[in-house]
């Protein structure tokens, strides 16, 4: 069992920067490929990024490539996300994911966090 809880979100003009934290409960946290997704009202969650267990790989959704980096400190069981030139666009509630390698995204098995509020105001 893996509990998830972000913190770090937040209200920032167009341009800023934000650091999304995701501290991760329970057993074997290295074990889990991480992730982040997000969801903007009316709209479906999408991809953001993701981080293999010992971070060497990562990946991003092409509307963040190079504006977003995702990261995790397994010692402290922590994922990250720095958020910087923030756009209106990236407006929406950001969640965080773990799941065992192997499995899918969307697999009943993947924990999710309770999501954190990001707004960008132009």
């Amino acid at each position: 069992q893996v509990q998830l809880i972000e913190s770090g979100g937040g209200s920032v003009q167009a341009g800023g920067s934000l650091r999304l934290s995701c501290a991760a409960s329970g057993r074997s946290f290295s074990n889990y490929e991480m992730a982040w997704f997000r969801q903007a009202p009316g709209k479906e969650r999408e991809f953001v990024a993701r981080v293999i267990w010992n971070g060497g790989n990562t990946y991003y959704a092409d509307s963040v490539k190079g504006r977003f980096t995702i990261s995790r400190d397994n010692a402290n069981n922590m994922l990250y996300l720095q958020m910087n030139s923030l756009k209106p666009e990236d407006t929406s509630v950001y969640y965080c994911a773990a799941k065992a390698t192997g499995s899918m995204w969307l697999d009943a098995s993947t924990y999710w966090g309770q999501g954190t509020q990001v707004t960008v105001s132009s």
